[in-house]
């Protein structure tokens, strides 16, 4: 599932590429697209119908489009392979196309590819600025109104495990799988240290690694392990190529050597270097 920099390789296509331009069409082709915008499929295209991309947002995985008129926005969620393309009107439909936009400059359409559908598009009030369905989510380690005191008083307070926390929305938001383990690689922490443990120099260490990984995959445009996360373009990212520890079973850890190890956590692989990040008693 694409994380914080490959949805802000995202944003960043559609803040150049949509931002400013008029819908005039909106044409779902698939209704699990929009499964959670209730009033259905008419209602979505006729609401979206001559309105004005403001913005492109995004807090943690989720992305959004304010719209002109009322306090609404076009939101995003790109699940396992959703994909937002910017697209020339007259090209092919794609095999999987859900939900196609066009806009009044008769310019490139901006279309929802998704082939496992499990991603979605709905139109949301905001909140704050946030659309709703997300507003009680954490704000994510790049925003300002993210509170690092904050983050580690209720950090110490969840009892849990290290890796939890992390992947933990109401905590912080956009840290998945991935980036986890190479942060805890960076920051030489097992996934399964007890929250509790950790003393405040040790969060902060740790949030740098977080912002610092983050930051690196957005330089590369992302991680792609295969062809069903891209940008706006179509094209992959190649952060996959900089992992130090999330994919890397049985191969040298690049500051000590010993092999890294694959350990199941959460229904889901966790690696991690046995030596560097030593398992808690």
């Amino acid at each position: 599932m694409p994380e914080l920099p490959e949805v802000e390789v995202v944003r960043r296509g559609l803040a150049q590429w949509v931002v400013g331009r008029q819908l005039a069409a909106a044409e779902v082709l698939h209704p699990r697209a929009i499964r959670r915008h209730l009033p259905g499929a008419d209602e979505f295209a006729e609401r979206l119908k001559g309105r004005a991309l403001l913005s492109a947002e995004r807090r943690g995985k989720y992305l959004w489009l304010p719209l002109s008129g009322d306090e609404e926005a076009l939101m995003a969620h790109l699940g396992m392979s959703g994909q937002l393309l910017i697209v020339e009107p007259d090209s092919p439909l794609e095999k999987h196309l859900r939900v196609r936009m066009r806009f009044e400059d008769g310019g490139p359409d901006l279309r929802f590819v998704d082939q496992r559908t499990f991603g979605h598009v709905m139109l949301s009030s905001l909140v704050g600025g946030v659309p709703e369905p997300i507003s009680h989510i954490a704000p994510d380690p790049f925003e300002e109104a993210f509170d690092e005191a904050e983050f580690a008083r209720r950090l110490k307070a969840k009892r849990t495990e290290i890796k939890r926390a992390l992947l933990d929305q109401s905590l912080i938001s956009g840290v998945g799988n991935i980036y986890a383990d190479e942060a805890l690689w960076i920051a030489k922490l097992h996934w399964a240290r007890p929250t509790w443990t950790l003393t405040r120099p040790k969060i902060t260490e740790l949030l740098t690694a977080v912002r610092t990984v983050m930051a690196a995959a957005l330089q590369q445009g992302g991680t792609s392990f295969d062809s069903l996360y891209v940008n706006v373009n179509g094209e992959s990212g190649y952060f996959d190529r900089s992992l130090e520890a999330y994919g890397r079973r049985d191969l040298p850890c690049s500051r000590c050597g010993t092999p890294i190890r694959r350990e199941v956590f959460m229904n889901r692989s966790s690696y991690s270097c046995p030596r560097c990040q030593r398992p808690p008693r």
